[in-house]
C-alpha cells in the first residue's frame, strides 16, 4: 500500500485492541485467512477516501487490494499530485479507465475496453457516493479518464451498511462484478472457484458484524 494517510496507532490501555496491520482489523477479528488471492491481467488501482481508511473494520477496499496481487491502493481525496498515479496514467503501455457511473460511461456488459498490446488499468473509488463526487471533482487526472460502469440486478450483501440505493454495491462486490464481466469477455481466465472465493473475507466480515449486533442486543 502506498501514500497512506497518517494515523495514530492505539496505545496500551482501556479499550485498546491489538490490530492486524495487514487487513487493519482487530487481531481478534482478523480476516487475512479468508483472503484468496486472484491473479489478473487487469491492473486495479484503488483510491480510498481518508474517511474509509479511518473505518476499515467495515471497509472492503483493503480486502480487495489484498486479494488482487496486481493492484495498488492509495489513500487521499485529491490525487492530482500523486506521482505514482500520474505515472500509471501517463504510461503509454497502459489503457486506463475509472469505474464511475456517469452520462458518458461505457457499459462494461457490452463494451470491450481492451487494447492490443496495452495493459488495462481500472481505477476504483472506495468511498461513499458523496465523497466520491468530491474526489472526482478534485482529481482531474482521474476525472479525465474514460468512464466505465456495468449493469446488474444484484442486491448488495452488505447488510451491516445502509446503501444509498438498491443498485449500490460495496467496493469488493463491484470489483467482483467487473471480474465476472472480464471473464465473460475472455479478458481474464479466472476459475469459478477463485471468483467465488474472492468474496470470502467480505462474507465473513458481514457475518461477524451481524452476529456481534445480534448478541449486543440480546436477540
Amino acid at each position: 500500500m502506498r501514500n497512506r494517510s497518517g494515523r495514530k496507532r492505539g496505545t496500551e490501555g482501556a479499550g485498546y485492541r491489538e490490530r492486524c496491520y495487514r487487513c487493519y482489523r482487530p487481531k481478534s477479528t482478523c480476516m487475512c485467512e479468508a483472503i484468496c488471492p486472484v491473479e489478473t491481467q487487469t491492473k486495479f488501482v484503488i483510491l480510498m477516501h481518508n474517511k474509509e481508511f479511518q473505518k476499515t473494520k467495515n471497509g472492503t477496499g483493503i480486502f480487495s487490494h489484498l486479494a488482487l496481487p496486481n493492484s495498488e491502493l492509495f489513500v487521499g481525496i485529491d490525487f492530482s499530485e500523486y506521482d505514482r498515479i500520474n505515472a500509471i496514467v501517463e504510461d503509454e503501455n497502459n489503457n486506463c479507465y475509472i469505474l464511475y457511473p456517469s452520462s458518458k460511461s461505457q457499459p462494461l456488459n457490452t463494451t470491450d475496453i481492451s487494447k492490443e498490446g496495452k495493459t488495462t488499468v481500472i481505477f476504483i473509488i472506495d468511498s461513499t457516493w458523496a465523497c466520491a463526487k468530491k474526489m472526482m471533482r478534485l482529481s482531474r487526472n482521474i476525472t479525465d479518464l474514460p468512464h466505465i460502469s456495468f449493469l446488474h440486478e444484484r442486491v448488495s450483501m452488505f447488510h451491516i451498511k445502509e446503501q444509498p440505493a438498491d443498485i449500490c454495491l460495496s467496493t469488493m462486490e463491484s470489483i467482483h462484478c467487473v471480474l465476472e464481466l472480464l471473464n465473460a469477455q475472455e479478458k481474464e481466465q479466472i476459475s469459478e472457484e477463485k471468483l467465488d472465493a474472492f468474496l470470502n473475507p467480505f462474507h465473513k466480515m458481514v457475518a461477524y458484524q451481524m452476529q456481534y449486533t445480534k448478541e449486543l442486543h440480546g436477540d
